[in-house]
């Protein structure tokens, strides 16, 4: 007889619901193994068994997030199988800013009751994000906490942990100014700006089930889009040349995480025109009477990561990043200035 509580599942807790999403996340789980997994669902701690044979320094990259406030339209749609591609994404993108390729991802979900057809529908877009990382799905935690969440609603977070050779690093103090700065365009919002963006649409009002025609598609299904992960063409790019950095554009815009990719005394000077800005993010600005400032400091604006290259490399970079599936385009280059960004 397994595991039972009459007193508990009274309480709001069901563990026989538990047992039964991870059976039913168990196939999604198995996506992901690959070399290293030493262990499977079940233990207290997942096993990895790193290749260490071709790096002299091991570095261990590790990078933590959520998908906040997009979970809300996750569940105004009542769809779930994509939201845990975005949690992998915040993640993976930014260890592999390092220029570590992601080994090994953990899941964190905390929701008012355990559904198990959710639970795993949830894990299966995790899942899905650590394939397209080259991540193993390692492990996680379910926590049932009824009166803490409503039935209905749910959190998810997690971490990856990465690996790089010490020399392989990369170090945004090698940029030099007349670098370029490339853009790899976004495949929407991403997991940003949500709660501005919930102020702009009233989510509750139906306009989610609208069709827009200038995104050529209901505007929920543009919200949810997942956030686009940028693992495999990296690693093309690191392949073809050495960057100097790279940037994950998230909260905060251009304004907050461009300069993070670059060393003091220089900024990126890009020019307005060069920006190819998606509609999405033009509905959102004329909808919610915001500024282009405020957009650019909010939003990716159809910029999900930058890299900075030496100018004579950018040819190669482009040519890279375009063979493996990302239109990358420059957006700008490095010039002597402490403002960080100039967007002119």
């Amino acid at each position: 007889m397994g595991s039972h509580s009459e007193p508990y599942k009274a309480a709001g807790v069901d563990i026989t619901a538990g047992y039964r999403a991870v059976e039913l996340m168990r196939e999604h789980v198995s996506r992901t193994a690959g070399d290293g997994v030493l262990s499977g669902l079940g233990g207290f701690g997942g096993l990895f068994a790193p290749d260490l044979r071709a790096i002299a320094e091991p570095v261990l990259v590790s990078g933590t997030d959520g998908v906040g406030t997009k979970l809300k339209i996750a569940f105004a749609l009542d769809k779930h199988d994509t939201i845990g591609i975005d949690c992998v994404a915040m993640c993976v993108n930014d260890v592999i800013c390092c220029g570590a390729q992601p080994l090994f991802f953990l899941d964190y979900i905390a929701c008012g009751r355990n559904v198990p057809e959710r639970i795993a529908a949830i894990v299966g877009g995790v899942a899905e994000g650590c394939v397209q990382a080259g991540a193993a799905l390692l492990g996680g935690e379910t926590a049932e906490m009824p009166g803490f969440y409503p039935e209905q609603e749910y959190d998810l977070a997690g971490f990856a942990v990465g690996l790089v050779d010490k020399s392989a690093l990369l170090q945004p103090d090698s940029a030099r100014a007349g670098d370029l700065l490339l853009a790899l365009p976004s495949s929407g919002a991403h997991s940003n700006g949500y709660s501005l963006i919930r102020r702009v649409f009233d989510i509750e009002s139906g306009v989610l089930d609208t069709y827009s025609a200038e995104l050529g598609m209901t505007i929920g299904a543009a919200l949810i889009e997942p956030t686009r992960i940028y693992v495999r063409a990296v690693r093309a790019l690191l392949e073809a040349v050495r960057p100097r950095s790279l940037a994950h554009i998230t909260g905060g815009g251009f304004y907050e995480n461009i300069p993070r990719s670059l060393p003091q005394g220089l900024c990126a000077k890009i020019e307005r025109a060069a920006v190819r800005i998606p509609p999405l993010f033009a509905l959102i600005a004329r909808n919610g009477c915001i500024d282009e400032r405020d957009m650019f400091n909010t939003f990716n604006m159809g910029v999900g990561m930058t890299a900075v290259v030496a100018a004579a490399d950018a040819d190669r970079a482009l040519a890279a990043l375009q063979a493996a599936g990302v239109a990358a385009y420059v957006l700008g280059e490095l010039a002597f200035g402490e403002e960080g960004v100039l967007i002119c």
